[in-house]
């Protein structure tokens, strides 16, 4: 009898999913009238570096001060043939991983953002300069379905895909000069100017000539970095050198030069500019 009369209540809330009526406890919501004045709650998706081993990022990123939508381990591990992510928020509600930030005219991207965290140590700093620590094959092995899958669950743009750096350039440099941007593009995934267009936004000249760094940073403002007037030489240099380490990892010294105002005109021409 109890198998019957579950049998039933299911068919019948079946039959009210259907008809774009969903029963509750003492309600029925009907959802035969979408409006078109929404939009989804993610609209970007920021790629983070944890600079700590593991054990204390996960301590990190599940206290009360940060976290992070996901933790990839620098070494998953493995479930059947599939790697593990963890997972410490849902996707569903807000995680603490931008503070302050601002892309393509939008601040507070706590609000619209998934944010993964890589374990990588980051850089330290040697006798010949600053080192940068590779992310190996097994953790970007988790990573691309990962990004995959977001990006097409919410219909996040190519060039929404960016850098904690990109969106906090005067604060952040993860995920650095070693994260595989390229790569990433090569499976579908974030944004990548074309080889031809760079050479013709190049025009002929070296691409190491060095320009104004007006020009170049009005280029990145309308592409969707933070540009404000009242900038000091140094703030404009780390705002070009966050994209030099996206887009053109070889130079991030920050320096206006021709190379990057082409990579620059090439993204706006293939991506479109925020204003």
């Amino acid at each position: 009898m109890r198998l019957l009369l579950a049998l039933a209540v299911a068919i019948l809330l079946s039959g009210c999913v259907s008809s774009g009526l969903e029963k509750y406890d003492g309600y029925v919501v009907d959802t035969r009238h979408p409006a078109y004045g929404a939009r989804p709650r993610v609209k970007v998706l920021v790629i983070h570096y944890t600079s700590e081993d593991l054990p204390h990022s996960l301590a990190i990123l599940t206290g009360r001060e940060v976290s992070a939508h996901y933790l990839i381990p620098a070494k998953p591990q493995g479930q059947g043939n599939k790697p593990v992510v963890l997972r410490l928020v849902p996707e569903s509600q807000l995680a603490w991983h931008a503070g302050f930030s601002f892309w393509r005219g939008a601040t507070r991207l706590n609000d619209t953002s998934i944010g993964i965290e890589l374990e990588n140590q980051g850089y330290r700093h040697t006798a010949t300069g600053v080192m940068w620590y590779p992310f190996n094959s097994q953790q970007m092995a988790a990573l691309l379905p990962l990004m995959r899958d977001i990006v097409t669950r919410y219909n996040i743009q190519p060039q929404d895909v960016v850098g904690h750096s990109d969106i906090a350039p005067q604060r952040k440099q993860d995920p650095g000069p070693m994260f595989p941007w390229y790569w990433l593009y090569e499976h579908g995934i974030g944004a990548w100017p074309d080889t031809d267009r760079v050479r013709y936004f190049l025009a002929g000249r070296a691409p190491d000539q060095r320009t104004d760094p007006t020009h170049l940073l009005n280029l990145l403002a309308r592409y969707g970095y933070e540009v404000t007037p009242g900038m000091t030489p140094k703030q404009q240099q780390q705002v070009i050198a966050a994209f030099q380490m996206h887009f053109r990892p070889a130079d991030y010294r920050g320096l206006a030069d021709a190379q990057s105002e082409a990579i620059a005109g090439a993204l706006l021409e293939k991506y479109g500019a925020a204003f």
